[in-house]
């Protein structure tokens, strides 16, 4: 894989780690802001929001930049918003800047999964694409527990200024290793005029295959997020684990979110569809398991990693979907398919809650993982009868023969073929 990869992939760390890393350290933010934890939760609500809202407007307004350029000014972006959350004096300001490093998530992955697709032979897009995803997982296994860890020790505006610092790396490593704009080339600097490029862009989402991509992202990693958002009540309550443990069940979760990234993005270049038929299949069953192997320690501990596994093994496919259908114009729907993401995450954190609040059980959110995974997998089935159905051939569409003048005179029973280059 080519070395620019990694740069992306840092890139994602940094990202990763600071969307996540803010879970475990609410306690000590809220004391230092002297706000409630529910209060200090909005730093996580100000960030989906902002990578909902962000993805598609800097997507927008970046229309005319060449996308190396666009990848230095969205880490330039995260790592302001960092400096600001590490220095901030109040908590309106902190969630400012969690607000203003959130706008380059979407962007980011979306313009960074257009250049890394283009890195790379076509049969290796999904894997290329994987590489970069590779950095937000592998956030949630070494940078997530280690910010909490120095967050709890030095204190938590440590870890969002070292979280800068991982921005700062991830910038100088673009501007080192992503090779410059050139015509046909991973930046895809041969760009039409910016007002026509826009119209290009939203027209992609008049693409059914493309809404139907977007929407399999909301449900099928909404369904990972159903189960996870409430693992801390279900592994303590359910499980009977000390809450000390839910950090290694995490990273047991994270562990599984790597190795499904990986062999996701390997997969789906060989098949797609059957990848996300299987997948999306194997999730929803898991999910259900859940609700029970969730009541017992070694079992909760197997399935925790399945549920990360399978949940991130539709990343890469669902991601290069969405390039294969907008290969024209396609970094708003990239951008717009990341920030779906996060609107899944939103969704179901959100239903998953109404389960608990109706008194459906602690593993209940469970259930509700399950029937959105299995949501996705009907969509998923969807697009492939459309897919299907358009590629049939129309037999009323076929040529007529056709009658061909000779000389003046007209034969009828002489048929004519139409050619090749017809």
């Amino acid at each position: 894989m080519p070395l620019a990869l990694l740069a992306l992939a840092l890139g994602a760390f940094g990202i990763g780690t600071t969307e996540f890393v803010i879970m475990g350290l609410l306690p000590e933010v809220a004391d230092d802001f002297g706000v409630s934890v529910p209060t200090a939760g909005y730093l996580t609500t100000g960030y989906a929001l902002g990578v909902v809202v962000g993805a598609p407007l800097l997507a927008v307004l970046g229309a005319r930049v060449p996308r190396k350029r666009m990848l230095m000014l969205l880490m330039g972006l995260f790592v302001v918003g960092n400096v600001v959350s590490a220095a901030a004096p109040v908590f309106g300001v902190m969630l400012t800047g969690r607000v203003i490093a959130s706008l380059a998530h979407g962007t980011f992955f979306g313009i960074g999964s257009i250049v890394a697709a283009g890195l790379v032979a076509p049969h290796r897009k999904a894997a290329a694409i994987s590489m970069m995803f590779t950095g937000l997982t592998v956030a949630n296994v070494v940078g997530v527990p280690a910010g909490t860890m120095l967050g709890q020790e030095l204190g938590w505006r440590v870890t969002f200024a070292a979280v800068a610092g991982l921005g700062v790396l991830g910038l100088l490593g673009i501007a080192a290793l992503v090779p410059a704009g050139r015509a046909g080339g991973p930046d895809g600097a041969a760009h039409p005029a910016g007002r026509s490029r826009v119209r290009g862009e939203l027209a992609a989402f008049r693409n059914v295959q493309v809404l139907l991509a977007m929407a399999m992202t909301v449900l099928g990693f909404g369904g990972v997020f159903a189960a996870i958002t409430y693992i801390a009540p279900m592994m303590t309550d359910a499980a009977g684990y000390e809450s000390s443990s839910v950090t290694w069940l995490l990273v047991l979760f994270g562990l599984g979110m790597v190795a499904g990234n990986l062999v996701g993005g390997r997969l789906a270049d060989r098949a797609l569809m059957p990848l996300l038929f299987t997948a999306l299949s194997a999730l929803a069953v898991v999910l259900a398991l859940f609700v029970f192997t969730a009541h017992d320690k070694v079992a909760a501990a197997v399935t925790l990693p399945l549920v990360g596994a399978f949940g991130f093994a539709t990343v890469p496919p669902l991601q290069k979907r969405v390039l294969d259908q907008t290969a024209d114009a396609p970094t708003l729907a990239s951008a717009v398919n990341i920030g779906a993401f996060n609107l899944g995450n939103a969704l179901a954190a959100w239903l998953g809650g109404l389960a608990l609040d109706a008194g459906a059980g602690v593993t209940s959110p469970n259930w509700v993982g399950a029937l959105l995974a299995a949501s996705a997998l009907a969509l998923a089935v969807l697009s492939a009868l459309l897919e299907r159905r358009a590629a049939t051939p129309d037999p009323s569409a076929s040529a007529s023969p056709r009658v061909v003048a000779t000389g003046g005179t007209r034969h009828p029973a002489r048929v004519v073929q139409p050619s090749a280059t017809e």
